[in-house]
């Protein structure tokens, strides 16, 4: 990639050239401009970023760890697929998680869970006021956070990280950007009354149907993804 709005390929002090190389693919992943069967080309993303393939080896491990990269003998190396019963899981795991969130949020005497989600709600409508989807998809994943902060429970708030990584974040977002922003900004105000002012013995149950519903308003048969230009160190693959 060779645009400014990239991260610096330079290196920069106390920092590794192999977590360099793993910070560059995990912002273009959750920056969406690598897509699923993307291959990355280890030789010409190092000349780029001005290293040795051994960094972009040890990144790309790292990667492969997380569930982000796919490496085959004959093939090389592949940004993740994923398929529509892979989503409908996480989402369930993750409607159950964030029930749990927002139990816990709603028994945390020492918040104001109204201030800050309405806080949160207020870059929602700014970003739908602009048309900008970076800054709505952005404040989209703040305000769930919000949540899974508010909770005070750590173990919760790891495990819905690791879930929610800038993998599913690309694609949550690809499928999403389908919908008018108008749209997402009331599905977002309906959910945060929701969670407030839904009865505390059924919220879990309450914050499960709205996932429920946003799976099933959000995502289809149809292709997801947009068509971005191959950069010069990655090549398309076709679909298997």
């Amino acid at each position: 990639m060779r645009t400014s709005k990239t991260r610096p390929a330079q290196a920069k002090r106390g920092v590794s050239a192999s977590k360099r190389v793993e910070a560059h693919l995990r912002h273009a992943i959750h920056a969406g401009k690598l897509r699923p069967r993307q291959r990355i080309i280890e030789e010409d993303l190092a000349q780029e970023l001005k290293v040795s393939r051994g960094p972009v080896r040890e990144a790309l491990l790292r990667l492969e760890r997380d569930g982000l990269v796919v490496t085959t003998s004959r093939r090389g190396t592949f940004i993740r697929d994923i398929s529509l019963a892979e989503i409908g899981v996480i989402f369930r795991m993750r409607a159950k998680l964030e029930g749990l969130c927002v139990r816990y949020m709603r028994e945390n005497a020492s918040i104001d869970p109204s201030e800050l989600l309405h806080q949160a709600l207020k870059k929602l409508k700014s970003a739908a006021v602009k048309n900008s989807e970076e800054q709505f998809f952005n404040a989209d994943m703040e305000l769930h956070r919000t949540i899974w902060k508010a909770a005070s429970q750590p173990l919760l708030y790891r495990t819905l990280d690791l879930l929610m990584n800038p993998y599913i974040f690309m694609i949550a977002r690809a499928y999403s950007s389908r919908i008018p922003l108008a749209n997402r900004r009331e599905s977002h105000e309906q959910y945060v009354r929701t969670v407030l002012k839904a009865p505390l013995d059924k919220i879990e149950g309450e914050v499960e149907r709205y996932f429920d519903g946003l799976y099933s308003r959000t995502f289809d048969q149809r292709s997801a993804f947009h068509v971005f230009p191959a950069d010069h160190w990655t090549e398309d693959f076709p679909p298997r």
